[in-house]
Parts: C-alpha cells; structure tokens; sequence
C-alpha cells in the first residue's frame, strides 16, 4: 500500500503550524510506538527510532504525536526541531499518588471503547470511558467482543445504548472479520482510532482481525472472566484500509483529568434534572422539591448512574485540586531556588570585591 502523510492521518491543523522555512527543509513523522528508552517514528519513506531522551524538552509524548525533523536528519536518534500541537489528546491522572497527567494517545479521530459480553463488562467503567472520548472531543464507539459466548448478547447491547443518545454499540466476535464490517467503516483512509478497554476483553484479537498482524493473546481466568496483559506498550499499526489504528494496554486504573465538558455531555440528562429542583443550592439529598429525589423514587433515575455522576464529579474535584497545589508548591520552589541562587551571586560578588 502507497503511504504518504495523509495516510498518517495528516490534516490541515498540522500543516498550519509550519513556517514557510518548515515547509521546504522539515518533514514530520508520527509516533507509532514509545518505549522506556527510545521511541519509534514514521515517516511516509521510513521507520526509525530515537533515543527518548532527545524529546526530555517535549511535553510527555504520546503514541499518534507528530514530530517535526530536518530533511537531511532522518536516521536513528536524529534530533527532533520540535513538537506540533496536538488536535486531540486523550489522557489521564497520573496512577497512584502522583500527581500529574499521563497521556494515552493523542490526535485521534475515534475511540473504540472494548468491553465483553462477560463478567467485565462494567457500565460504570464505560461512562468513564465515554467521559474520556467526549472531553477530547473524539467519537466514541462501544465494542462488545465474544458474543459467541454469550446467549443473550442483546441485553449487553441494550444497556450500552442507553448510556448516551445517538451511541453506535458493535457487538461482534473479534476472530470473525465477517461481523466486523460495522468498524471497518471507520477505518478509512487517514483515519486514527485508538482502542480502550480493560485486559482480556480482546483487544489484540481486534487488531489481528482488522489489521492483519500476528499479536499473541492470553486466555481469560475462568473464574471471574479477568484478562492477563497482552499489550505492554501503546502501538500505531497502519491497515490495509488505510486507516489506523493504536492498540493500548489494559488499564486497572482510570483517574479522570478535569474534565466538565465530557460529564456534562455524558449525563446530560442528570444535569437537566438538577437545573429543574426547587432550590438552586440543592444538595440532592433530602431538600422538598428535589427533582433528583423524585426521579430515583420514580426510578426515572437509575441510582447506580446518579451515584457514579457522583463519583466522578467528586474525583474531579479532588484532582484539580491537587493539581492546583503543585502548581503553587512548584512556583514556590522556583521562588525558592531563584532566592538562594541570588544570595550566592551576592556572597561571591563580595568576596570578589
């Protein structure tokens, strides 16, 4: 298959971002693997890889980034010019104690949220997702894999669905790349999707399927249907469509970022709710003429949703919060250090003098 950069999923907003220098003596090349020490790139002639360290001036990189290289320069641990801003990123807190972002991957058109038509399967966890794809305003598509062990897949189908109006819910066996044609068509050319989910819910037996490649998988435990990690690091496969496509690890952990916009849009039907109660500081819980406790009594509410919107409002909070602290404890520190670096300016300048 011919590749060029549109087939990489260039777009004018990259191009935008060129000097008229840029143009004729740079060439870009997308991040299709990272790993600890080194990163791999594409251009439309050649895949090479640099050493990490070479992008430590970057922003933390993410597997769909666009790098910017000097046309005489395109070898191992060439140099990068520079990062091009990003038309999407998907991300999230920092796992554990640290406080930070982690991106997962970034400019990407489509979101393949992967759950399975088993024990993992988890409604919760694919609000969060959802959260995730519209904060960055990238089209989410819920995939249900292993129907073929399922009896009653429509009820699977069913509850998805009602997660979000106008939501697309494919629900397939991942080996049969005859019920995969509902995904295909968001595999066109220059398209970028990324695919989420938990380990074991068949991610890589998607990415065989539709991109041809040999991935090895792992069986699932019997006794609560839990995966064992296939994927260790975030990939960017190119497929015969022409579209492509990111394969991810599983992730035990997902700390949403600040991100209003993409709870807003998911429970948007919470949030009407909350703007019709009787009182404007409503707390929900036992204020008359609360429409969020009249429509859980009327179990026009699901509680299991209005305690999750809950959650995560909460979880929100809380992250932003920390974040805000390190920024003041980080700009502290740099007061710090520019006031001790003065004082020892000042003592030499005297004992020169």
């Amino acid at each position: 298959m011919f590749i060029n950069h549109l087939t990489l999923g260039w777009q004018p907003f990259f191009q935008q971002q060129l000097t008229l220098d840029e143009l004729s003596s740079t060439i870009a090349a997308r991040v299709i693997a990272i790993h600890r020490s080194h990163i791999h790139v594409l251009t439309p002639e050649k895949v090479f890889s640099i050493d990490a360290q070479l992008c430590a001036k970057f922003q933390p990189l993410a597997v769909g980034d666009w790098l910017l290289f000097d046309t005489t320069e395109l070898h191992d641990n060439a140099r990068p010019l520079r990062q091009l801003s990003r038309l999407s990123l998907i991300a999230r807190k920092a796992v554990g104690e640290q406080v930070g972002v982690q991106p997962i991957v970034s400019n990407v058109d489509t979101l393949f949220i992967v759950s399975s038509c088993n024990q993992d399967f988890n409604i919760s966890r694919l609000e969060r997702y959802l959260v995730l794809a519209l904060e960055a305003q990238v089209t989410p598509i819920i995939v249900l894999t292993k129907s073929d062990q399922c009896t009653a897949d429509d009820d699977f189908v069913a509850q998805a669905s009602r997660l979000h109006p106008n939501l697309i819910v494919e629900v397939c066996d991942a080996r049969d790349i005859t019920q995969l044609q509902g995904l295909q068509a968001w595999c066109k050319p220059g398209q970028t999707i990324a695919l989420v989910g938990s380990s074991g819910v068949g991610k890589s037996t998607l990415i065989n399927s539709l991109c041809h490649q040999q991935i090895s998988t792992q069986s699932i435990r019997e006794d609560d249907a839990k995966g064992r990690h296939t994927t260790t690091a975030r990939t960017l496969y190119v497929m015969d469509s022409g579209g492509l496509l990111i394969d991810t690890p599983g992730m035990r952990e997902l700390q949403l970022l600040p991100s209003e916009e993409g709870v807003q849009n998911v429970f948007a039907d919470v949030e009407a709710l909350i703007t019709t109660c009787r009182f404007y500081n409503c707390t929900h819980e036992n204020e008359p003429g609360c429409s969020v406790q009249q429509a859980l009594m009327a179990n026009q509410l699901d509680r299991r949703r209005w305690k999750n919107y809950q959650k995560l409002l909460k979880e929100q909070r809380r992250n932003a919060e920390t974040l805000a602290q390190q920024h003041q404890r980080n700009r502290q520190l740099g007061k710090l250090y520019r006031k001790i670096k003065q004082e020892k300016q000042s003592r030499k300048n005297s004992a020169d003098e």
